[in-house]
Order: C-alpha cells, then sequence, then structure tokens
C-alpha cells in the first residue's frame, strides 16, 4: 500500500506553502508540472507483491502474515516493513517489483541518466517522488520509479514530449544518488537558501553591515578615550540592567512553572462540555530522524548503538545520517560501522558554508517522515521517546509544531565543569525552559531532541544554513508564524564537555549565535512587534538581547567587588552609600535565586549528588564571559565560523551504566506489538 498522495505527490496544502515560500522570497521547491491526459497502461492482473516474494521462496509464509498485520498500522509501505525486519534483502525486494510490474530493474551505477530530462522535470519534484527520468529513446521516456505502484499518478505530471513514458525500477537509494551527482550545485544552493533572506543571517558579512560594525566599535573605543567614567557608567548601567532583567525573566519562569505543575497535579474542575480534541493517528507515522555528523572518528559506532535502543517499529524510523563530501574521517568511521537497513547515509556536497543547518537542510528533501527529529552524534535518547513524541503530536493540534525533549548528561561525574555543565543544563530544560513555555513565550530551542511537523518546518524553509545557532533562530521563526514549542518528559543523555577550552569554543558559538539571531529578526522591529505581541517581543529581548549583554559586561559589574576588599574603583568617589548597598543586595538576590533554582533542578536521584556544587557556580560563570569576548570578535570577522566540539574523546563506556534506570543493551524492537 502506497503513501497517501497528499503528502507524497503535492497536496493542494503544499502548494499553498510553496506560494507563501516564494513569496517571502525564500527557495521553493520546484513547480509541480501540470497533470495532462494520458491513456494508462494496461496490464493484466497484477499479483501482490508478497505473493511474487512467497513464490519465489524469497519470503516464509509466516513472515508474509506478520508483514501484513503490521502494514494495517502502520504508515509504512510494505516493501520498508520487509527490508527493515529483515525478512528479504534489498535486491530480493527490487527483483519482485521488477517482476510484479512486468518492468526493468535498472543499474543507475552503470548507467547515468539523461540531465536534460532531470532539468526539464526538476531535480525537487524528482526526489520528492523518488523517480528519475532517466532516457529519451524511440519517442518515449522510461521513468525509473523505487515506489512503482505511484507510477501512474507520477505520469500524469511529465511533460508533453516527454511522449509515452514507460517504467522501470531501481532503488530509492540509488535514485537519490543519481540525482545528487546530476545536480549537486543546483541542490547545495537550496540548502543554503532555503530560508528568507529577510529571516536569514546569510547577508550579514555584507559591505553595510561591516561598516556599522566597526562604527560602533570605533564609538566605545572614543568613548572611553574621551569619557572614560562616562563609558564606565554607561555600559556598567546597562549590564546591571541586564543582570536584573534576566534574572527577572528567570525568576517568573520559575513560579510559572511550579504554579502550573500544582495546577496538573491538582483535582480538576468538571467542564461544562468536553474539550476539542484532533484524533489520533489511525496509523503510526514515519519518523525520520536527522543526525549530522562531522570528523567523528570515535562516536560512529557507539551512535548506532544508542540509536539502535529506540522502541520503535524499524520499518517506520527513517535515520538519516548526514555527512559532508569531504569528511573522509566520518565516511571511513561508517564504513567501518555495519548500518542497519533502516539507516542511511546522506552525502552532502561542499558549498559556500559548512554548517549543521545547511546539512540537514540537504537532508530534508530525501526525508521520508511526517515528524522530523533531530540528534546529535553523541545523543543516547531514552527508549521509549519516539513513541512519546508521536503520541503528544497525535494529542496537539497542527498549531504545535516542535516538541523539545530535555537534555542531560552521562558523565557528569567526570569532573567539576561537568558537573557545573549538568547543574546549568538541569536549570535550563527542567525549570526554565518549561516556564518560558507557560509563560506564552517564544522558546529558543536546543538543538537536539527536537521534533517538527514537517509541514511546518517546510513552510518556515527549515534551517538557516549561516547561522550557528539555528535552533534558537527556528525557535523565534515559529513563534513569528503563529506555532507553539512545547516540553515534553523525555530525557537525551549526551556527552558534556568538561574541558575549559573545547567548552570556552561552544559557548562563544553558542553566544555569537544568540547575538546574531537578535540582530536579524530586529531587523524590523515593527514587523517583529507585530509577528510576536507585545509579550513574546519582550521576551526575545530579554532572552537574546539581555543574555548576550549579561555575559559580555559581567566583568564590569565584578570590579565592584572592590568596595568589600577595601580596593581603589574607579567610583569610590562618584557613588553614594546607599548605591554601594543597592549593588551588593542585587548581587546577593542573584546569586542566592541562581542557588535555589539550581537546587531545585538537580534535585533528582541521578542528579542530587549535585546539590553540594550549586553554590559554585560563581566559579563557572567568568568562563561565559571569555567566551563572549571570542563571541564578539568573530561576529566581526568569523560570523559563519562553526567551532567544532569533538565528541568520543572523553567518553568512558562506564558513564552511561552510572546513571540510575538507564541500560545500555539494544532492545530487541517490541514495538510492532505495540500500538497508541
Amino acid at each position: 500500500m502506497g503513501f497517501p498522495i497528499d503528502r507524497r505527490l503535492g497536496s493542494a496544502g503544499e502548494g499553498e506553502r510553496n506560494a507563501r515560500q516564494q513569496n517571502r522570497g525564500g527557495a521553493t521547491l520546484h513547480e509541480l508540472p501540470r497533470p495532462r491526459t494520458q491513456k494508462p497502461t494496461q496490464h493484466r492482473k497484477r499479483a501482490l507483491l508478497g505473493e511474487v516474494l512467497a513464490t519465489s521462496g524469497a519470503l516464509a509464509p509466516a513472515d508474509l502474515a506478520r508483514a501484513v498485520a503490521l502494514q494495517q498500522r502502520e504508515d509504512a509501505r510494505f516493501g520498508e516493513i520487509l527490508l527493515a525486519q529483515g525478512m528479504v534483502t534489498p535486491d530480493q525486494l527490487y527483483q519482485a517489483l521488477a517482476q510484479q510490474y512486468h518492468a526493468d530493474l535498472v543499474d543507475l551505477r552503470a548507467e547515468p541518466p539523461d540531465v536534460r530530462l532531470i532539468d526539464q522535470l526538476g531535480v525537487e519534484f524528482c526526489i520528492q517522488h523518488a523517480v528519475l527520468p532517466w532516457q529519451h529513446t524511440g519517442g518515449a521516456t522510461v521513468l525509473i520509479c523505487a515506489r512503482p505502484d505511484e507510477f501512474e499518478t507520477v505520469r500524469a505530471f511529465m511533460p508533453e514530449d516527454f511522449g509515452q513514458v514507460r517504467l522501470a525500477i531501481a532503488p530509492e537509494i540509488e535514485i537519490q544518488a543519481a540525482l545528487i551527482a546530476a545536480r549537486r550545485r543546483a541542490l547545495s544552493f537550496r540548502a543554503e537558501t532555503r530560508v528568507a533572506e529577510g529571516e536569514s543571517c546569510r547577508s550579514w558579512q555584507s559591505e553595510r553591515n561591516w561598516r556599522r560594525g566597526m562604527i560602533a566599535l570605533a564609538g566605545v573605543v572614543v568613548l572611553f578615550l574621551l569619557w572614560p567614567m562616562v563609558a564606565f557608567s554607561l555600559l556598567a548601567g546597562w549590564a546591571a540592567f541586564a543582570l536584573i532583567a534576566t534574572s527577572g525573566l528567570k525568576t517568573m519562569a520559575v513560579f510559572t512553572y511550579h504554579r502550573s505543575r500544582k495546577q496538573d497535579v491538582a483535582p480538576a474542575a468538571p467542564l461544562l462540555k468536553p474539550p476539542d480534541r484532533p484524533p489520533r493517528f489511525l496509523r503510526l507515522p514515519t519518523v525520520t530522524l536527522l543526525v549530522p555528523l562531522f570528523r567523528e572518528s570515535e562516536i560512529a559506532g557507539r551512535l548506532i548503538n544508542r540509536l539502535s535502543v529506540l522502541d520503535y517499529p524499524r520499518e517506520l524510523l527513517d535515520i538519516c545520517l548526514i555527512v559532508e563530501e569531504d569528511d573522509a574521517i566520518t565516511q571511513r568511521a561508517l564504513d567501518r560501522a555495519e548500518l542497519p537497513l533502516w539507516m542511511r547515509r546522506i552525502v552532502v556536497p561542499c558549498g559556500a558554508v559548512r554548517t549543521k543547518p545547511r546539512a540537514m537542510n540537504f537532508a530534508l528533501d530525501f526525508a521520508r517522515g511526517s515528524i522530523i527529529g533531530v540528534y546529535d552524534a553523541e545523543d543516547a535518547p531514552a527508549p521509549d521517546q519516539i513513541h512519546k513524541v508521536v503520541r503528544r503530536f497525535a494529542e496537539r493540534g497542527p498549531s504545535v509544531a516542535c516538541l523539545q525533549g530535555v537534555l542531560d548528561f552521562y558523565n557528569s561525574h567526570r569532573n567539576w565543569l561537568a558537573r557545573a555543565f549538568t547543574i546549568e543544563y538541569a536549570t535550563w530544560f527542567r525549570i526554565v525552559l518549561p516556564g518560558l513555555e507557560r509563560m506564552g513565550l517564544a522558546v529558543p530551542l536546543g538543538g537536539t531532541t527536537l521534533f517538527f511537523r514537517r509541514s511546518a518546518l517546510e513552510e518556515l524553509g527549515g534551517w538557516d544554513a549561516h547561522n550557528v545557532t539555528e535552533d534558537a533562530d527556528l525557535g523565534v521563526r515559529l513563534a513569528r508564524f503563529g506555532y507553539r514549542t512545547e516540553l515534553i518528559d523525555t530525557i537525551t543523555r549526551e556527552e558534556a564537555n568538561c574541558a575549559p577550552l573545547p567548552w570556552i569554543r561552544q559557548r562563544s558559538r553558542w553566544i555569537k549565535g544568540y547575538a546574531m539571531t537578535w540582530a536579524v529578526h530586529m531587523r524590523q522591529p515593527r514587523q517583529l512587534l507585530h509577528d510576536l505581541g507585545l509579550r513574546k517581543f519582550i521576551g526575545v529581548q530579554l532572552l537574546f538581547l539581555g543574555s548576550f549583554s549579561q555575559f559580555l559586561l559581567a566583568p564590569l559589574l565584578w570590579s565592584f567587588w572592590s568596595f568589600a576588599l577595601g580596593l581603589p574603583h574607579p567610583f569610590s568617589v562618584m557613588l553614594p552609600g546607599w548605591a554601594v548597598w543597592a549593588l551588593f543586595i542585587l548581587f546577593a538576590l542573584t546569586e542566592l535565586m541562581t542557588i535555589a533554582v539550581g537546587i531545585v533542578a538537580v534535585w533528582r536521584p541521578e542528579h542530587r549528588f549535585l546539590v553540594k556544587w550549586v553554590p559554585s557556580l560563581h566559579l563557572y560563570w567568568p568562563l561565559a564571559s571569555i567566551a563572549a569576548l571570542k563571541a564578539s570578535f568573530e561576529i566581526l570577522t568569523r560570523p559563519y565560523y562553526w567551532d567544532k566540539t569533538a565528541h568520543g574523546h572523553l567518553h568512558r563506556e562506564a558513564d552511561l551504566h552510572r546513571v540510575p534506570g538507564w541500560s545500555w543493551k539494544p532492545r530487541r524492537n517490541s514495538a510492532a506489538k505495540r500500538q497508541l
């Protein structure tokens, strides 16, 4: 049974999304050819695929019955079920399809397609429908399909000068490889420009922006040279305001989160009428997981083991390991690893930039799922995570376009930096982000354990390929388009960056991306205010501009501790006594609030040992200020530079075993027996 035509063959809803994307100025899918009338090919009664395989002896009768039962409750093609469950080999499957449809099986590696035919039909159309116009001969065009049951529908969209269209068959992976080889530049450019230019930071390095940055920097230098006290007063005042604003936002998020939790556990009031709920999925959907990899020599084998524990039907898991074309290190690591049939490698051609969002944009067109998830190379997701995601999307309406899982670390015992990092993550993902969600603010996404409705993701144009914190930027764009992000109670463990220099490099990329995201969305403040509303607009200012300002200007506030130590300070004469006391009270309150929230965040069995380390965070934040200085320099010099975080070098197999309730042993696929 094929996929519904409205998802795979360009429904009216998809046409509207493409039109809106074109109006916004972003890269669009190739315009669908208009359907034409063509006399359908006459076939004698066609045998079922299972019968063909069973007759040839490739498929056991018991496996045939099981595959039929699985297809009745899953949104999976019959052939995908057979392959994922190991019932047949790819060669057996496609030979049976060729026999079933009385078509030729083509080896695209030996006989490449005519590129002119691909251009005439459109490479995006070909990718979307897994077809390839191969050769034109004798007044007819040979159209290679990976899903021959959809041939008659797709054939109606062929150009008139294709003449009679004949069917041939090849594996989808070979069709995709041939399309990438034929039109690598066009696909690479599309991956870099999917987001509309007005919503992207790809014009950041323009001469105008460079001039503005240099003028602002020169102004600050001149101000300090001519009026140092005025400059120090202005920056210190702004730093104090940023500290008050961000601390106030965090405090409000904490109270909102705890108030909402009390309401959740309180007895529900009787309803006058039952709430409106969207219908549940009739069948389990296909979920695509994008896993970008770059220079991962140590992580590939462990990654496959970790993803293998996911307790979701293998035929409904489309795991795409995304690798750069010139990344020989990762390519060799994957060559050594034995990939299961439900994992595949997508090789991204070289382009103008090399970033994680560009790689995911490239892979998005090749994804098969209606739900798109994102994992990082070092992630170890909870086994039931995909089931929870699918269930939540089924329970929510289309306005909920994104689900963010909780991130945690499996090596928090390693050293002090790993412990401090774990405390920070627990505070952010377990307290602050849920509070921001309940307050109705834009939620800055976390980069991994993210799940999207594919339709919404494509409407927004995917990720900004030039933004080094594409996750936070996408969170703002989702809010601007009226979509909601929800936090979901599922945990993904990853490796904490527990060495100072790598930590600073990683944090500088995050801070740089936050600053650039704020600047991009503030190009037109009135439009941003109109899109978000006043509450979310203020939230964006506090989250992005406030965080950047706080990290960058924190050393100015630290200088005031010289009063307590009896050391000289430029403001020692100017500031009255009450102002000094006000600063000390401000510092004390923010420190106490940080400690209190940190203790609440780690008050769980697996992290309770971290409680005694929470007060040491005041020694942890100076590293972020160093990272902010590095980020400020790179904003002017290397805005698109992706400071790579190495994974696996500090990993020990025992780290995951130390997490209570966590098992490394891959589980058998029992998801076929489970239903929503």
